[in-house]
């Protein structure tokens, strides 16, 4: 059985911050590659950053390098998302995913496992 569940989200003004963490269990908690992308309204699912089991290596979407950053913690299964700086246009629902084997990728397909989503809102 897999769970991933995502917390954090919320309203928030522009320029404010917010954390978001996912929590893994089940097959996804060992997960080679955790990554986050996100959905707004109207708009096809975009790839938001990405991360691998070591840490040592993570890639970002370049419409949120330098304000967003992504870590983990796999003592407890987590992968986090500090959001920072936030702009209007970050408006949208946000979902963590889980590789099982490869390396970091912006592709949503090559995930093999999804939260449910946690909505995000930035007021101008």
């Amino acid at each position: 059985q897999v769970h991933m569940v995502e917390s954090g989200g919320g309203l928030v003004q522009a320029g404010g911050s917010l954390r978001l963490s996912c929590a893994a269990s089940g097959r996804a908690s060992s997960s080679s590659v955790m990554g986050w992308f996100r959905q707004a309204p109207g708009k096809e699912r975009e790839f938001v950053a990405a991360i691998d089991w070591t840490g040592g290596t993570t890639d970002y979407a370049d419409s949120v390098k330098g304000r967003f950053t992504i870590s983990r913690d796999n003592a407890k299964n987590t992968v986090y998302l500090q959001m920072s700086s936030l702009k209007p246009q970050d408006t949208a629902v946000y979902y963590c995913a889980a590789r099982r084997s490869g390396g970091v990728l912006r592709i949503g397909t090559g995930y093999d496992y999804w939260g449910q989503g946690t909505q995000v809102t930035v007021g101008s």
